[in-house]
C-alpha cells in the first residue's frame, strides 16, 4: 500500500452542490468563456480525496486541429502574389496564425523553393507577442535552408538561433549536419559533418541520437566510405544508443544504390546479428538491388521470404521486379509477376502501369505499351506527365520518332504541359534521327512555354553522344529564343 503511494500523489479536488439547472446552463457559458473551467468558485466547495498518476498525460493534436491548421495555410498560400506579399496577408490574418501555421508554411515555401519567404515568415513570426524563441523553429528552418542548398543561410540560422538565447540541442545539430550533406562539395560536407559529430560528444544536452547516426551512416554509405561506415557502427555499438530497423535500411539502401551487393550482404548479417528484425522496406530495398544487378536469383529468393514472412508485398515490390525483368528483356516474368500482383487483390498504380509501358517498349512490344497507355487514357481523368514521357520515350528507343511527334502534339492539343524531361528526351531522339523538321517544331513548342535551353540541358539531352557534335541551322529564329541557341557541342 506505502508503495503504491509513492507511485501516486494525493490531490484535492472540488465539487461544488450546484443545482442542477444552474449546472446545465451555467457551466456551458463558463466554458465558453474560459479554455479551461476556473478551480476557485465563491461557493465554499465539498472537498474529497482522490488518486491520479503523478506523469502528465500527454497531449495531442487532434485531426481536426491539424486539418484546420493545413487548410489555414493553405487559404494564406492561395491569397499571396508578386503583387500582394505573403508577410501582408499574413498581418491580415493576424489574430489566427500561431506557431504551428507557421511550421505549415515552412514546409509548404520549402517544397516550392520559396526558401526566402520561409526567411520573411520567420521575420514576422519574431515581430508577434506570442513568439517564443524555440528551438525547434530554427532546427525547421536549418533543415529547409539545407534541402535547398542554402548551407550559409542554415549557418546564419544557427548563430542567430544561439544570440536569440537558445542553447542548442541534439535536434538542432542534426538539422545542420543534414544542412551540410546536401551541399555540392561532398568529402568537404562529410568532413563537416564529423567534425559536428564529434562536438557532440562533449556537449550533454547535444549528445548523438540515432538519428545522428542513421544520418551519418547513410550518407558515408552513399559516398563509398567503407571504412567509416565501419568506424561509425563500432562507435554506436560502444554507445548508448541502439540502432534500429532504420540505421540498416538506410546503409543497405545507399550500398545497393551504388551496387555494392557484398557490403549491402555484410550489413544485412550485422542487421540480423543485432536481433533486428526486417520489414517491408528491407524486403523492397533488397529485391530492387538484386533487380538491378540482374542478380535474379537472389531477388526472387527475398521475395519468397517476404511472401512467407508476417509483412507483405507492396505496390513498389511488384514495380521494382517489374521494371528490372523488362530491362533484362525478361518479358514473361515480368507478365508473371504482374499476374500474381493482381490474382493477390492489388490494384496497379500508374508506377505499375508506367513500368509496363517501360517493359513492352525495352522488349521491341510497342504496340503492346501503346494499348496499355491508350487504356489508362480512356480510364483516368488525369493523366501524369511521366506517363506521357514514358510512352513518347519507349517510340524514341524504338526508331519511331514520328509516332513520338504525332503523340506529343496530340498529348498538348488536349491539355498536357510538358516538363523539362519531355524536351530533354524528344530533343535527343531527333538529334540522333537528324529530323531537323521536328526539331525545329519542338525548339518552337519550347519557345511558347519560354523554355531557353542552357548548356546544362545539352548536356543531359546529348550526353549519350560522346563526342559528337550536333549543330542544327535555325531559319526563323529570333535572338534570346531557343532555335536561335541550338549549336551544341559535347565533349
Amino acid at each position: 500500500m506505502h508503495q503504491n503511494l509513492t507511485a501516486l500523489s494525493l490531490q484535492l479536488s472540488s465539487v461544488t452542490p450546484f443545482p442542477l439547472q444552474f449546472r446545465e446552463s451555467s457551466i456551458s457559458k463558463l466554458k465558453q468563456a474560459y479554455p479551461c473551467p476556473p478551480q476557485r468558485f465563491s461557493l465554499k466547495p465539498i472537498h474529497r480525496i482522490s488518486c491520479i498518476a503523478t506523469r502528465p498525460k500527454k497531449r495531442f493534436a487532434s485531426k481536426s486541429d491539424k486539418s484546420e491548421a493545413g487548410e489555414l495555410v493553405r487559404f494564406l498560400l492561395r491569397n499571396f502574389s508578386d503583387q500582394k506579399p505573403l508577410v501582408s496577408t499574413l498581418n491580415k490574418y493576424v489574430k489566427l496564425v500561431r506557431t504551428e501555421h507557421c511550421f505549415l508554411l515552412f514546409e509548404e515555401l520549402g517544397k516550392r523553393d520559396r526558401w526566402l519567404q520561409c526567411l520573411e515568415v520567420f521575420r514576422w513570426m519574431q515581430k508577434q507577442r506570442w513568439y517564443i524563441a524555440d528551438n525547434g523553429v530554427y532546427s525547421k528552418l536549418i533543415s529547409v535552408m539545407g534541402k535547398k542548398g542554402q548551407t550559409r543561410m542554415a549557418m546564419w540560422l544557427f548563430s542567430e538561433m544561439r544570440n536569440s538565447g537558445c542553447r542548442p540541442d541534439t535536434s538542432v545539430y542534426n538539422a545542420l549536419i543534414t544542412a551540410h550533406l546536401h551541399s555540392r562539395d561532398k568529402s568537404k560536407a562529410l568532413a563537416k559533418a564529423l567534425g559536428y559529430f564529434e562536438k557532440m560528444k562533449g556537449i550533454e544536452r547535444c549528445k548523438p541520437n540515432i538519428v545522428t547516426y542513421n544520418i551519418l551512416l547513410r550518407a558515408f554509405a552513399q559516398a563509398r566510405n567503407v571504412d567509416q561506415v565501419n568506424a561509425l557502427f563500432k562507435d554506436l555499438e560502444n554507445s548508448s544508443v541502439s540502432p534500429d530497423v532504420y540505421t540498416f535500411n538506410g546503409v543497405m539502401d545507399a550500398y545497393g544504390k551504388n551496387g555494392m551487393i557484398r557490403e549491402m550482404e555484410s550489413v544485412l548479417s550485422r542487421m540480423k546479428s543485432n536481433q533486428c528484425k526486417p520489414d517491408v522496406i528491407t524486403f523492397n530495398l533488397l529485391i530492387d538491388s538484386y533487380g538491378k544487378r540482374q542478380a535474379f536469383d537472389k531477388m526472387e529468393q527475398v521475395f519468397k521470404s517476404l511472401l512467407r514472412s508476417k509483412d507483405k508485398p507492396t505496390l513498389p515490390t511488384f514495380n521494382s521486379m517489374i521494371v528490372n525483368y523488362g530491362k533484362a528483356r525478361l518479358r514473361e516474368k515480368a507478365e508473371s509477376i504482374f499476374k500474381k500482383m493482381t490474382d493477390m487483390g492489388y490494384t496497379p498504380s500508374y508506377v505499375t502501369n508506367e513500368s509496363l509501358i517501360t517493359t513492352y517498349g525495352l522488349c521491341d512490344c510497342v504496340s503492346r505499351a501503346r494499348e496499355i497507355f491508350d487504356g489508362i487514357m480512356e480510364n483516368s481523368k488525369d493523366i501524369q506527365v511521366s506517363t506521357v514521357n514514358c510512352m513518347l520515350d519507349v517510340y524514341c528507343i524504338n526508331g519511331l520518332p514520328s509516332e513520338a511527334d504525332k503523340l506529343f502534339e496530340y498529348a498538348c492539343s488536349n491539355g498536357f504541359l510538358p516538363d523539362a524531361s519531355t524536351y530533354k528526351l524528344l530533343y535527343k531522339a531527333y538529334t540522333k534521327a537528324n529530323m531537323k523538321e521536328l526539331l525545329q517544331k519542338l525548339l518552337k513548342h519550347m519557345d511558347k512555354d519560354g523554355i531557353v535551353p542552357n548548356k546544362k540541358f545539352f548536356l543531359e539531352a546529348l550526353g549519350a553522344f560522346g563526342s559528337k557534335q550536333a549543330t542544327i541551322e535555325s531559319c526563323d529564329s529570333k535572338p534570346g529564343s531557343s532555335s536561335s541557341q541550338i549549336s551544341a557541342k559535347t565533349d
